[in-house]
């Protein structure tokens, strides 16, 4: 636990700042901050943590170093996919811890910026877009390249894409896992506002700071009311998803995509 740490997680740090600001950083540049199980696992209780965190008012939500946000879930792991043991029974973790993760930090009552310094991926784009301000680094990517991996973006990248900048354009990204930059995610409707890198997290800070000051159950209500359909968008579709992302994880096409990683060469699709 490193001082100054609020909760004491291993990947994640949360640090109280001045004026009931809650600085949390996903903690793994030499991986780009990329998601293993293990860091999985801490992400639903360190919502949890925050919504019942009295003393906080504002979240901001960013990425250690300059390379990343969050690439997303660790590559790496997925080699043992090629044998299909890693996904025993089913894989029933994916629909519990995933769909657990979405609902806590919808969940969470406090504003939530996000300062995405770097590429947001996959699940990293997603939790970056689930965050009620999210706030751009002029230099970062956003993609959702599940269907790269043979895959079905089920963490919530088929609720978020579609809703936040339309039917069409959503099922583009989602369906060719194209990357997207600072000025075009603004531009669709994706973040509020792209900063060069050196200056978002001052104004991540700014503007929580003006939203720490504000009347807290007004805004917190205000959030609960606009989220709404969001909340609902998620409890009628995240639980498909995820059970569809559980069998796409048993194709030969995730396979195909796994072992050409590996391999360093581009994959041929069955």
């Amino acid at each position: 636990m490193a001082a100054g740490d609020r909760y004491g997680f291993t990947y994640v740090r949360a640090e109280l700042e001045d004026e009931h600001i809650l600085l949390v950083t996903l903690d793994r540049p030499e991986r780009r901050n990329a998601i293993t199980p293990e860091m999985h696992d801490e992400l639903t209780p360190l919502f949890r943590r925050i919504a019942e965190d009295r003393v906080v008012r504002v979240v901001i939500l960013t990425g250690a170093g300059d390379k990343a946000f969050c690439a997303g879930a660790d590559f790496g792991g997925m080699s043992a996919n090629l044998e299909g043991g890693a996904y025993e029974d089913g894989f029933p973790e994916l629909m519990l811890g995933s769909a657990a993760l979405v609902r806590a930090q919808l969940a969470v009552p406090q504003p939530m910026i996000a300062a995405i310094n770097g590429d947001a991926i996959g699940l990293g784009a997603t939790m970056a877009l689930f965050c009620d301000i999210p706030l751009m680094a002029a230099e970062a990517r956003l993609a959702d390249p599940h269907v790269s991996a043979g895959l079905v973006a089920g963490d919530g990248g088929a609720i978020l894409w579609p809703m936040l900048m339309g039917l069409n354009r959503g099922k583009e990204f989602l369906l060719t896992g194209d990357l997207m930059g600072s000025e075009e995610a603004a531009r669709l409707g994706l973040v509020n506002h792209v900063y060069p890198r050196s200056a978002l997290l001052d104004e991540a800070r700014t503007l929580a700071r003006r939203l720490a000051a504000g009347p807290q159950v007004a805004i917190q209500f205000n959030k609960r009311l606009a989220n709404t359909e969001l909340v609902d968008r998620v409890n009628r579709v995240i639980d498909a998803s995820l059970a569809m992302e559980a069998i796409t994880f048993t194709t030969a096409d995730h396979r195909e995509a796994v072992r050409s990683f590996l391999e360093k060469r581009p994959p041929t699709f069955s």
